[in-house]
């Protein structure tokens, strides 16, 4: 029965995703999402004329929405009064076996959208240099902007989108999953230089990075990227590991974001979870951190050699092989030829690493000047809470 559908629907509540859809964190009330969520709401109302007229709209404007393709079905047959089979007892399609995946993932995610003034504990602090970043909800098929206004943030757009067919975590090559970590925009790749399966263009990502390195991860290739131009989204799990959006919501994506290899580039966090605070919450963290980093930077400045290395843990190790013996040997023969340095810390961000607890990536501008050597870099340091509460550095990358 048509109504079988609607029951069920309603049994999980998509009103929550029709009530949320017309907040601010949306692209609005014309966003294909939002509409698709005002029919339901309808449906659930029993005002099928309107959701009717509302979804037959939607479908003009979007004709590969597959999933309001099906409540326009459903809603045709609830206004006649007809009794049809619900396309819920052929759970053997593939292909409603994904709309209904598709529709589980947008009901979740959805009421897990953050109350006004909680922004992603994992952004400790973000440079005035970066307008925005992005947050995936990998676990909800969820990704936020968030825009950066002088340290105060709030999420301005909210976007489904889909992940790797066996989920998130990568490990190696060709295992189909979406990396966990932070990432940088690389450039911007249009549909005029990709084939059709990427769709409106793609944004490529800086996997692996350091410490995906350090992890022995492998694998390349992480994009986000547009969907084909025959379906409006993919299934929640359907890439080789790409974040996918509908087209539209890529290039509103791309109007946002900062690409290449500058500070100001804008990062990725692809997250195993989104753990929502008061962005009050966050001051502690974020004093301690910088403070730590603060103190780092002046003994190196001071050439107390042993201060500075004392901030390096037994187990660091540098992106290009040093462990923190040789590393040490390194530091103690420069700075004793040095009579005097100037470090200085510019444009500080601080995010708290996804699915490492812990862990804290520290990005900057390092400007160094010494009595024979300048240079300006900007520099990575993961720093780890050691088992008696300091923080020390395990991973550090200079570009």
């Amino acid at each position: 029965m048509a109504a079988a559908l609607l029951a069920w629907f309603t049994s999980v509540g998509f009103l929550n995703l029709a009530q949320a859809a017309d907040t601010a964190a949306t692209a609005g009330v014309d966003h294909p999402e939002a509409r698709l969520a005002a029919a339901i709401d309808a449906m659930q109302d029993g005002r099928y004329a309107i959701a009717t007229e509302t979804l037959r709209k939607l479908l003009k404007d979007q004709p590969n929405f597959r999933l309001a393709q099906l409540l326009y079905g459903q809603a045709l047959a609830l206004r006649s009064g007809a009794c049809i089979g619900s396309p819920l007892a052929d759970d053997e399609d593939p292909k409603l076996r994904d709309l209904l995946a598709e529709y589980r993932v947008r009901h979740d995610s959805q009421r897990a959208l953050p109350p006004p003034g909680q922004v992603p504990a994992m952004l400790l602090k973000l440079s005035d240099e970066l307008r925005h970043a992005v947050v995936v909800d990998l676990s909800k098929g969820r990704t936020y902007v968030i825009e950066n206004d002088h340290g105060s943030l709030r999420t301005i757009r909210n976007f489904y989108s889909g992940i790797g067919r066996s989920g998130f975590g990568k490990q190696s090559e060709g295992d189909l999953r979406t990396p966990v970590g932070i990432y940088r925009i690389t450039g911007w790749m249009s549909d005029d230089a990709l084939p059709p399966l990427y769709g409106a263009g793609a944004l490529p990502l800086s996997y692996p990075n350091s410490w995906d390195r350090a992890l022995s991860r492998t694998g390349g290739g992480i994009w986000l990227h547009g969907v084909p131009p025959e379906t409006y989204v993919r299934a929640p799990r359907s890439s080789e590991g790409c974040v996918t959006f509908a087209n539209g919501d890529l290039l509103a994506l791309r109007q946002l974001v900062t690409v290449g290899g500058a500070i100001s580039a804008t990062p990725v966090i692809l997250a195993d979870s989104v753990d929502w605070q008061p962005a009050a919450k966050l001051a502690g963290d974020r004093e301690r951190l910088t403070r730590t980093i603060e103190g780092w930077r002046s003994r190196w400045a001071a050439l107390d050699t042993e201060a500075y290395l004392d901030h390096y843990a037994k187990d660091f190790r540098t992106d290009d092989g040093l462990d923190k013996a040789a590393f040490t040997d390194y530091k103690r023969k420069v700075n004793a030829g040095k009579r005097r340095i100037e470090v200085g810390v510019d444009d500080l961000s601080l995010f708290a690493y996804p699915g490492e607890p812990g862990l804290v990536l520290a990005q900057f501008m390092q400007n160094y000047r010494s009595d024979n050597f300048t240079s300006s870099s900007r520099k990575d340091q993961y720093w780890r809470r050691q088992p008696d509460g300091q923080w020390k550095i395990v991973r550090e990358l200079n570009r």
